[in-house]
């Protein structure tokens, strides 16, 4: 190892990190490219959009972003903790999914069963309006095999078919 200090064997070498910066800066100076001829059509709102999308890499290229992913991406410790927090997060929106399929959290639950029917308000079951001028329904009867279609047919006779 001549004129080379001993580095970590995850370490990314210098070259590594020279290429991410060189392919951020190309995708930078593209779209920069790509907004002067928006631009040159008259698109100047696009083109300040698509500017400022080009500029994103550059801007993490000269902030140290990509020293630290280049850093993060060869390092097993690293990828195990990505893989640690996708965990966590997968657990976390299944158990959500669950509670909302089950109807809430335990407590709520339990609150629901500790009211039982006393959970509707105790006025809902009077009419809003006073006694109105139409006869009130007589309840429908059980229906039979016969009249199963009752209803269907006084709804057709009502419309002359």
């Amino acid at each position: 190892m001549e004129g080379r200090s001993a580095r970590h064997p995850t370490e990314p070498c210098l070259e590594d990190r020279m290429i991410a910066e060189t392919v951020c800066s190309a995708v930078s100076a593209a779209g920069l490219g790509i907004a002067a001829v928006t631009a040159y059509r008259k698109r100047f709102l696009a083109a300040a959009r698509i500017a400022a999308y080009a500029l994103v890499p550059l801007g993490l290229v000269l902030t140290g972003v990509v020293d630290w992913l280049a850093d993060t991406a060869f390092s097993p410790t690293a990828w195990a903790g990505f893989g640690v927090l996708g965990l966590s997060w997968v657990l976390f929106t299944t158990t959500r999914v669950a509670e909302r399929r089950r109807g809430g959290t335990r407590k709520e639950r339990k609150a629901a069963r500790a009211a039982g029917p006393e959970a509707v308000a105790p006025a809902a079951s009077a009419p809003s309006l006073g006694p109105g001028s139409r006869p009130a329904a007589k309840p429908a009867a059980a229906p039979r095999g016969d009249e199963d279609f009752s209803d269907i047919e006084a709804i057709l006779k009502k419309h002359g078919i």
